[in-house]
């Protein structure tokens, strides 16, 4: 594979693969402002339903494509593993999120941990020595990656659009359809 320097692919527009993931850790960033800010509860719950929905796809076109070749382009186990577990403990607090609503005496203290749980680990996959420099210092095709992270993405999207015809009413979700989300 060629070495991927270039901060955006030339070919179709596609951003290359860092800073596809990039915007997406600046999107969820803004909608995790928002709801500090936000003080009305239906504002609250649509903005705690895109960042779980937002970091759900993101975490799954990581560990389905990002990651793997990450570890297969650098062997680096440990900075590998990290990741995978820091996903590991959002995706718990996004499932008690979802089954959750603003009514929930805990329901801001989750998302407010979430955040926190986000910020460290962007910081360390955008860090010096983190994933994304290991990844440019590396043969992995970040264009290529790019290309696929914006498909799987685009699809799971649509998965996801599917599944939320009605609109969240702040209740429980069932379990079986949380998990189906999740497990893609």
């Amino acid at each position: 594979m060629a070495r991927a320097k270039k901060a955006k692919s030339a070919g179709e527009g596609t951003p290359d693969a860092i800073t596809l993931l990039k915007a997406d850790h600046r999107q969820v960033e803004d909608w995790f402002g928002q709801f500090e800010k936000a003080r009305d509860a239906n504002k609250k719950q649509m903005l705690a339903t895109q960042i779980c929905k937002a970091l759900k796809v993101h975490t799954m076109i990581e560990e389905e494509i990002f990651y793997p070749a990450f570890l297969e382009a650098t062997g680096e186990k440990d900075i590998h593993h990290e990741a995978e577990v820091e996903h590991n403990g959002a995706k718990k607090l996004i499932a008690e999120i979802e089954e959750s609503s603003p009514d929930d005496d805990y329901f801001d203290a989750k998302v407010s941990v979430l955040s926190e749980m986000i910020k460290h680990h962007v910081k360390e996959e955008e860090g010096p020595g983190g994933m994304f420099s290991e990844s440019r210092d590396s043969e992995m095709d970040l264009d290529m990656l790019g290309e696929q992270l914006a498909a799987r993405k685009a699809e799971l999207e649509g998965e996801s659009d599917d599944m939320d015809e009605e609109p969240p009413t702040g209740g429980r979700k069932s379990r079986g359809q949380s998990e189906r989300r999740q497990h893609g």
